[in-house]
């Protein structure tokens, strides 16, 4: 089956959770997960979770398995704690859990930043996997980041990833 074929059949509304990683930003200033969130709307999704969880590892690892359980989501997106600082452990925290990695997904990301923002596309650890049955994407926190992984890859593609992984 082609890579049409498979998108064409592929589910169209799926249940979506956004953590926004962050020790500084609150919900009520959190610009990347609302847009993240109003943007998931408009492609048809349902956003079943949102919320803003401190730089922690631990905190980081509860809340994505905790939303996983309790919500039953087929996509995690979680904005933040991807760079190269101290605080950022968002990749730490859940690279352990992935039953499968999307190795592309961070390459890909820092070409097209590169595109953008040259060379300061280095810092970010930009990843996808899969966690049980749920696509988890982890993205910068900055705006821009988050809406050119999303417009540019996550929500083309996470019909086809979601139908691939309930196969």
């Amino acid at each position: 089956m082609s890579t049409k074929e498979h998108k064409k059949s592929a589910p169209k509304k799926l249940k979506t959770g956004i953590i926004t990683v962050s020790t500084t930003r609150t919900m009520a200033d959190d610009k990347s997960g609302r847009w993240i969130s109003k943007r998931a709307g408009k492609e048809g999704h349902e956003v079943m979770f949102h919320r803003v969880v401190p730089d922690e590892t631990e905190a980081i690892t509860e809340t994505v398995l905790d939303v996983i359980r309790e919500y039953d989501i087929q996509v995690l997106l979680l904005t933040g704690g991807t760079g190269i600082s101290r605080k950022d452990v968002t990749i730490e925290a859940v690279r352990p859990l992935f039953k499968k990695e999307l190795t592309a997904f961070g390459p890909i990301f820092a070409q097209l930043s590169f595109e953008e923002i040259d060379s300061a596309a280095i810092l970010s650890r930009a990843t996808a996997g899969v966690v049980g049955k749920t696509i988890l994407f982890c993205m910068p926190g900055s705006i821009k980041a988050c809406k050119l992984a999303c417009k540019a890859l996550i929500f083309p593609e996470i019909g086809h990833l979601v139908k691939h992984v309930c196969e």
